[in-house]
């Protein structure tokens, strides 16, 4: 009983996939040409994206000579935190700051308004090989009369709000630490070879001026508490405690100052790329055919068992 139940599903079975295969079999016009539209419209839609090209360079944490104390110093370094001051700073620590504050819609916002990018990130689409010039969107930004023709969330015409441009630009923006090395690869990616280039060294700069400023300031007012408590102290011991603080920390500050590249130092440059990193056509195209193909044969099958239940 148990064999012939068996046997009676696996002939069933067959029966289905024959049934499945002869119902594709008959749809096999309407199979190949849905799968060739796919395949025609791919093409075209992977023709009409414009090629991007990525920049990248790889740095390394600037060594930071300023940044701790010296032998001499060690053992003041409870001292120095009982009186609020820290005057070391972790190499590493920094590193992984100035990453997030690289990716950050501060920074970001700050960047792209002192270089004046607002048109060139949210307004291109695309970039003349033989002339150089970037293709702007007529829709978003009038360039004869310099005006932006986009519109708020009110359908009022206004710039590209901060976030916008945030958004935009962290799309063609790319940070990434190596664990093991330590190196930090950064990247921009736009429709521009000469331009991806120029901002990420723009870019590099702006966050190594930052972190500078950033230690130059700490480092300030490190000093300025420490005069402070100088003068609300009468012990002699505590007074000289803080004046080798102050003298270290000044020189922390001299160091910071004298510094261009303070938070990272280039490993690898960044060169022009020469050739594009997007898009991918070819397999946009095979994708695009592929899809054509599951979706027509579906459509086929769908259509059959619709047909045979509509009878039944």
């Amino acid at each position: 009983m148990d064999t012939n139940t068996v046997s009676t599903n696996e002939y069933d079975d067959e029966i289905d996939l024959r049934e499945l295969f002869g119902v594709l079999w008959i749809g096999k016009i309407k199979i190949i040409v849905i799968t060739v539209i796919f395949a025609v419209s791919s093409v075209f839609y992977a023709l009409s994206i414009p090629n991007q090209y990525k920049a990248t360079a790889l740095l390394a944490p600037a060594q930071s000579d300023g940044g701790g104390l010296s032998s001499a110093l060690g053992q003041l370094g409870g001292l120095a935190s009982l009186a609020g001051v820290n005057i070391g700073g972790g190499q590493r620590s920094e590193s992984q700051i100035a990453q997030e504050i690289m990716k950050s819609w501060s920074f970001v916002e700050t960047f792209i308004t002192d270089n004046n990018l607002e048109v060139e990130v949210y307004a291109a689409e695309g970039w003349s090989k033989s002339s150089g010039e970037l293709y702007i969107n007529h829709d978003a930004y009038d360039r004869e009369n310099n005006q932006w023709l986009t519109e708020d969330s009110s359908g009022n015409i206004a710039p590209p709000t901060s976030w916008q441009l945030f958004k935009t630009f962290s799309r063609m923006l790319s940070v990434s630490e190596n664990k093991k090395s330590g190196l930090v690869s950064v990247s921009i990616e736009y429709y521009s070879p000469n331009l991806a280039k120029e901002w990420l060294d723009m870019y590099v700069s702006a966050i190594n001026e930052h972190m500078q400023s950033r230690q130059v300031a700490k480092v300030s007012n490190n000093i300025d508490y420490l005069e402070a408590q100088i003068d609300k102290t009468s012990i002699a011991e505590m007074r000289e405690v803080f004046y080798t603080i102050i003298e270290e920390q000044t020189k922390n500050k001299m160091v910071a100052e004298a510094s261009p590249d303070y938070a990272f130092v280039a490993v690898s440059p960044s060169m022009i790329p020469e050739e594009k990193s997007q898009p991918k056509r070819a397999l946009i195209c095979i994708l695009g055919t592929l899809l054509g193909g599951m979706l027509s044969m579906l459509l086929v099958l769908v259509g059959h068992y619709a047909r045979g239940s509509n009878k039944n």
